[in-house]
């Protein structure tokens, strides 16, 4: 560490302690040549989660910007809007990359959105880009089938599920 005063390059460290509930390392210096003191504070860095858009550039990640979405897709519907707040905040901690895909943030809020299919549809219609009717209920029909599986405790595969599945790493 510099000096202040001086800009010598060597000093040594007196006292270390945490401060700000250990979030923060507080060191007093002392410089070899001038002999004047010195406090520094040593903080960790966190580099942000950066989201790679389909048109190539980047731009860091906004749990405000998912939770929007979430919210709309959920409005009048039977979830928690606690819920949706702790997957949009919680959703940077679950991601072991510095780095992930928009098309990855939409397969895993969909994934989340599943349980109820108008939340999912009205996701899905935004997130897939649905050009048209015919799309639409195309994915009405195989979110019907994946219900209806369920229901009765078939273990259905979907071949368009299963290249999500893998697209996120589940299978």
């Amino acid at each position: 560490m510099n000096c202040p005063f001086c800009a010598n390059p060597d000093s040594r460290v007196l006292d270390s302690r945490p401060s700000d509930e250990g979030s923060v390392i507080r060191r007093r210096r002392e410089c070899s040549k001038c002999k004047r003191r010195f406090t520094t504070y040593e903080r960790a860095q966190v580099e942000p989660l950066m989201v790679l858009k389909r048109g190539g550039r980047k731009e860091t990640f906004d749990p405000n910007k998912l939770l929007r979405g979430l919210t709309l897709a959920a409005m009048k519907r039977p979830i928690d809007p606690q819920e949706l707040q702790e997957f949009a905040y919680g959703f940077e901690d679950s991601v072991k990359e510095m780095e992930i895909t928009s098309e990855e943030i939409g397969l895993r809020a969909m994934a989340f959105l599943k349980r109820d299919p108008v939340a999912y549809i009205r996701f899905a219609s935004v997130y897939r880009e649905f050009d048209g009717l015919e799309r639409f209920i195309e994915e009405v029909r195989r979110l019907d089938k994946q219900i209806v599986a369920k229901v009765l405790g078939e273990d259905l595969e979907d071949e368009f599920d299963l290249e999500d599945e893998a697209k996120l790493g589940t299978v």
